[in-house]
């Protein structure tokens, strides 16, 4: 077992945040990458550990890692850019672009209500496995025909899996382009960030191999629980967004026809620093340095609340939710209620603070639960963070 190194640096402002990013191995972290951007400087860019469980790789600058659903973030913007370039309006419905998606009671779905986890798509009722989630035709055709479990716009549910296939479907219809394609020419390499949803056979080297939470030294549960148990839902609808199927983070989300896939809700590969860049120009009104990504205006379109108030059916818990983007509930982004981003299972995050004019990413390995037992390490950061400005 190789040595723990840290590398990267941080401005002597930030040093704290090195403290806090190296004393995460001192309670199960294996392998993660932080990155925080302060008025459109970059201030902290940490990374240590290891990229396999063995520990025999260290974690480098451009390991890249799956992040899960902070892929969400970065699709819900690419959907924004759509909207700024006039193409989508976020109030017409679904099926003005997409007409088969109008079937099984679906037709008066906005664009909108679609991308906040309103419409009653949080599962297909269909028995699918991980192979099908790569398979675009066959997820977007069940998509089309599925019913929703609940009456579009009255409530919310986390689309945990198809909600990326929503906002891609939208581009693809709208641009002829697949969102991977989309995202790369109009966020990712305007910026020079090095984040991708469909990671070329090229950059597969780079990635680390995820570790899941049953392999934690700490998240072991009294009776035998596992993450999937521990939510406490038995209920039709939560089966159907977080059990089907079940996708093992080192089986099936370190596979070639994972990475190779555009499962926009939960495969993005990034860098901390590659997602922190992004969310610098949006903290920032949508530019960074030179380059602008979006109107200050289509952002705001972006973050209009859409959800608060309602406990979400999957989830079980209170969300705000704007069109794709978390906007900032209980702290998961710091103090600020302006806050907006999104996290990923496991406990990768990415978000802007408009107020502060900060962004901070988190990426990481070994997935953990929040099961209540231990602080998200997200928090212990974002604490640190803040305690610098």
């Amino acid at each position: 077992i190789m040595k723990l190194t840290i590398g990267g640096q941080a401005t002597t402002q930030f040093e704290p945040v090195r403290t806090a990013f190296t004393d995460l191995w001192q309670n199960s972290e294996l392998g993660a990458g932080l990155c925080v951007y302060h008025k459109g400087q970059k201030v902290v860019d940490l990374w240590g550990g290891w990229v396999d469980r063995e520990r025999s790789v260290s974690w480098s600058s451009n390991t890249l890692v799956n992040i899960y659903s902070t892929t969400k973030g970065l699709a819900a913007l690419a959907v924004a850019i759509l909207c700024d370039e006039g193409w989508l309006d976020y109030d017409e419905r679904v099926a003005h672009y997409w007409p088969e998606f109008g079937s099984a009671g679906k037709a008066e779905i906005t664009v909108a209500e679609l991308l906040s986890h309103q419409a009653g798509l949080s599962g297909v009722t269909q028995a699918i496995s991980v192979l099908d989630l790569c398979d675009w035709d066959k997820m977007v055709g069940l998509l089309a025909q599925q019913a929703p479990l609940w009456k579009p716009g009255t409530k919310a549910g986390y689309h945990a899996i198809t909600w990326g296939y929503f906002p891609g479907e939208l581009i693809k219809r709208i641009t002829g382009q697949t969102l991977g394609e989309y995202f790369s020419q109009k966020v990712a390499i305007p910026l020079n960030a090095d984040c991708y949803i469909g990671l070329p056979d090229r950059y597969h080297p780079r990635c680390a191999t995820l570790n899941g939470p049953n392999h934690a030294p700490t998240t072991h549960l009294p009776g035998g629980q596992t993450e999937n148990t521990i939510n406490t839902k038995t209920s039709a609808i939560y089966r159907s967004a977080q059990l089907n199927p079940i996708i093992r983070p080192f089986k099936d989300a370190c596979s070639k026809h994972w990475r190779r896939a555009e499962i926009a809700a939960a495969n993005g590969h990034a860098t901390a620093a590659g997602i922190a860049k992004i969310y610098a120009a949006l903290a920032n009104n949508g530019q960074l340095k030179d380059t602008r990504i979006i109107s200050a205006k289509a952002l705001a379109r972006a973050l209009k609340t859409e959800v608060e108030g309602c406990t979400d059916l999957v989830l079980g818990h209170e969300m705000r939710r704007g069109r794709g983007f978390i906007l900032n509930t209980r702290a998961g982004f710091g103090p600020n209620p302006e806050a907006f981003g999104h996290n990923g299972a496991g406990g990768s995050t990415g978000y802007a603070d408009p107020k502060e004019n900060l962004a901070v990413s988190y990426v990481m390995n070994q997935m953990r639960t929040n099961d209540g037992t231990t602080k998200p390490r997200a928090e212990i950061l974002n604490n640190a963070i803040y305690s610098c400005i």
